[in-house]
């Protein structure tokens, strides 16, 4: 696998500040399974590494709506859901696939109202405040950070 990340994580998805440089060693690709995902920290970067059916891709272990950690949700494919609100996200295209339960406004600033799981009771929406906010919080799209597999090891560029 030359270069294993698909290729929408590339280019104005990249993380800021990793163009140039230089690749840390993480794992054996054998010790993440595809299908897998896991939290690696580097330096005050905590990751998410996700080995998908394409390769292997890592991206911030936050959501990318109030920062919950991802490695605690489910990977299903290239999607993994947010285990706080509900939000689904797509680790191939760094897009929001379902808005979290919350609402508000998505990458390109359009509103979501607030919206029930199936099987549950839908909550009212009080006006106050917090629901003010909830409305102003922008969801948005993943950030990548280059990877690569050489060796049979998993080698990420993070800013320094």
């Amino acid at each position: 696998m030359s270069d294993p990340r698909p290729a929408t994580a590339r280019g104005a998805l990249a993380a800021h500040g990793t163009a140039g440089v230089p690749f840390r060693d993480l794992l054996a690709v054998e010790e993440l399974a595809i299908g897998e995902m896991r939290r690696v920290t580097v330096g005050e970067l905590d990751l998410l590494l996700a080995h998908l059916e394409g390769g292997v891709v890592a991206t911030d272990d936050r959501c990318p709506h109030m920062s919950a950690p991802l490695s605690l949700g489910r990977l299903e494919g290239c999607l993994v859901d947010c285990p706080l609100h509900a939000g689904r996200f797509d680790l191939c295209t760094g897009e929001t696939v379902r808005m979290p339960t919350t609402g508000g406004l998505d990458a390109g600033g359009v509103y979501h109202a607030p919206w029930t799981p199936p099987g549950r009771e839908p909550k009212a929406e009080p006006p106050d405040l917090k629901a003010r906010a909830r409305a102003l919080t922008r969801t948005h799209r993943l950030r990548f950070y280059p990877v690569r597999v050489r060796g049979g090891r998993i080698e990420i560029a993070v800013p320094r």
